[in-house]
């Protein structure tokens, strides 16, 4: 039956007083509409002797007390229907009518799921030491599937090099309309096999996802009952129209987009997406899910080796993205792990090559425990998101943005860079906010009030003389010579007294246009009125360009939920060459956030409701520049 005609027969059904006597279909126990049962609750003031007479009377069954002290009844009557759209109008009056009842309730069916710590029988699933307790803390994923989540009803689509959908791990779980093969543009998005095997990637990421559970093979996924697409677009010509094509299937059917893919990760490169691609992230988190957004769920990126740094990434920092970090088993930063204050969150996944891996699908219908790399980390996240996703619905992009902040925490993750932001933070460049904990993720979903619409606050710090329409070139900011150590100041009122004011901050970007003779030593800085000093961009050594940036925007996530008014604190500082040189020319500060005080919200649970329409769909953002290149991130 069409969910239309289903709906409108329910409507006719109540109207009619209709009567359902067979089972009922799954989820309606936990629909809007009560179902009622054939027994009532009854409170009478002369105990057992008035409760027989009211069931003699009446025809009921007298179960007996509810409780010792004798007054309340349980009352069942067997000419009622066991389960029915409407209730008994009939008893309701009888009942009503009758002097010696002082309250009386007919029962409806309530939804309830035991809340027993559910361990799988998969056989690898001992080996997921990362969702097993065999690590502390682990990523609690166990104790929410105690609350019965498991991704139902949620869709997530990896972008990669395909997925093998006949995998008997996936096949069950897997969802054609949320699947493209963009490479060779058709529906099928299984991976062409190779003797090398390198298309595995999406695979692997998509049974960290939704492996099925229970099924006696491999391990199983953090969402396991979540349904799963693939796209492969990562094997063949990339372009921005292939990128934006990719992040624009079915955006009204998929949730969640998980990509483990960006630039080379070389520690020379300055790239990102391209318009079209640009584009595509701003109408899906403005028309994605029905306007609540979509879901991008990023890998940070493998370039620690080389000492690269994720925000020179414009795919990990946009602000429409949420970037994903990596840990080791014991807590301490991988050597392939790159640092950055874009970083929102992070996960698990392996270090030296003795450490644990991932445990996920592999191509041929195997198994693997050989997952590593961020690439491992971002498919996680994904996973305990559309738990969270299942326990709340009406989440928007920004508020899982909020809820990541807060369910991330330090716990055992070793960095020397940990600081305390300006409202009580703990935050690293490396980690994020912390690891990843998917039962606080979803007790704080379940209660989460949405968030106000987001604001804009752009203030042009530094920029070029400008030349007014027929008349002489006037200098506005003059282009500054980069010192060994340069601080640019800027009082900020974050739009005090206008429509975009903004009282807690969300993102921060910093464009800057600057010249430098060895861009890669050059280590810049922004310092918020509340104290925080986050790293835009550390040193890399291997960047020896002279191009410097080029409206390149910078982003961080370490001033969260901070008061933005008052001074600002650029630092550019040089860390390399002695005699190096450069000019600034134009820095504007763009800051994103909201108008409430979200320090004042409780820390506690909070009355859930649905989002007002014009919540979710307000004017977004744009993501940022660059061009296209998409080596995976394994």
């Amino acid at each position: 039956m069409r969910p239309a005609r289903t709906a409108l027969w329910l409507r006719l059904a109540v109207a009619l007083g209709l009567a359902l006597v067979g089972p009922l279909p799954v989820g309606w126990s936990s629909a809007r509409a009560p179902i009622y049962v054939s027994s009532w609750a009854v409170r009478v003031s002369q105990g057992y002797r008035e409760a027989e007479r009211l069931a003699r009377k009446f025809g009921f069954v007298n179960l007996g007390q509810i409780f010792p002290d004798g007054q309340y009844y349980h009352l069942r009557h067997r000419g009622v229907v066991q389960q029915s759209l409407t209730p008994h109008w009939g008893h309701r009056l009888r009942l009503k009518k009758d002097p010696k009842v002082q309250w009386f309730e007919q029962q409806t069916l309530r939804r309830r799921v035991k809340r027993s710590v559910v361990v799988p029988t998969d056989p690898w699933f001992p080996k997921q030491w990362y969702m097993n307790n065999k690590v502390q803390p682990d990523l609690n994923i166990l104790q929410a599937w105690s609350q019965g989540l498991s991704g139902q009803g949620v869709v997530v689509s990896v972008l990669d090099d395909g997925i093998e959908k006949d995998h008997p791990d996936l096949w069950a779980n897997y969802d054609p309309l949320a699947s493209y093969d963009f490479n060779d543009y058709d529906p099928d998005p299984q991976p062409r096999y190779t003797p090398s095997d390198e298309n595995r990637h999406g695979t692997r990421c998509a049974g960290e996802v939704a492996a099925i559970a229970n099924n006696g093979f491999c391990g199983t996924g953090v969402a396991y009952n979540a349904r799963i697409g693939g796209v492969r677009m990562l094997d063949g010509t990339i372009t921005d129209v292939i990128e934006a094509q990719s992040l624009s299937l079915q955006p009204q059917h998929i949730h969640i987009y998980s990509a483990s893919w960006g630039p080379e990760d070389d520690g020379r490169t300055v790239d990102g997406p391209g318009i079209l691609t640009r584009e595509a992230f701003r109408r899906g988190v403005t028309k994605g899910r029905g306007g609540l957004g979509t879901l991008f769920v990023w890998a940070s990126g493998n370039g620690g080796l080389h000492y690269d740094n994720c925000n020179c990434d414009g795919y990990t920092n946009s602000i429409h993205t949420l970037s994903v970090g990596s840990t080791t088993r014991h807590g301490r930063v991988p050597w392939y792990s790159e640092a950055c204050a874009s970083t929102l969150t992070t996960t698990y996944s392996s270090g030296v090559a003795a450490d644990p891996q991932i445990v996920t699908t592999d191509l041929h219908h195997q198994c693997t425990d050989k997952h590593t790399g961020t690439s491992a980390s971002a498919p996680l996240a994904a996973g305990m998101i559309a738990l969270a996703l299942e326990a709340n619905p009406f989440l928007t992009w920004r508020d899982m943005q909020h809820l990541v902040v807060r369910a991330s925490r330090p716990a055992q993750l070793q960095a020397e860079d940990w600081r305390t932001n300006g409202v009580g933070r703990q935050v690293s460049h490396h980690y994020g906010y912390g690891l990843l904990d998917a039962r606080l993720l979803v007790d704080m979903a379940r209660t989460w009030l949405p968030t106000r619409p987001q604001q804009k606050c752009a203030i042009r710090v530094v920029h070029t003389p400008t030349r007014p329409a027929g008349g002489a070139l006037t200098p506005h900011a003059a282009p500054s010579p980069i010192l060994p150590l340069m601080r640019v100041r800027k009082n900020v009122s974050a739009c005090a007294g206008r429509a975009n004011y903004i009282r807690s901050l969300e993102h921060v970007q910093v464009q800057l246009s600057l010249s430098y003779s060895r861009r890669g030593d050059l280590e810049i800085s922004l310092t918020s009125p509340m104290g925080t000093r986050s790293t835009l961009v550390a040193i890399r050594p291997l960047d020896v360009s002279g191009q410097g940036y080029n409206n390149w925007i910078f982003m961080s996530t370490h001033f969260w939920d901070e008061d933005p008014q008052g001074l600002w604190t650029l630092g550019l500082e040089n860390k390399g060459y002695y005699f190096n040189t450069g000019t600034l020319y134009r820095y504007t500060l763009l800051l994103y956030g909201t108008a409430e005080d979200m320090t004042a919200r409780p820390s506690g649970p909070q009355n859930a409701t649905a989002p007002p329409t014009s919540w979710a769909t307000s004017a977004w953002p744009t993501a940022l520049q660059g061009t296209s290149a998409t080596p995976s991130r394994q």
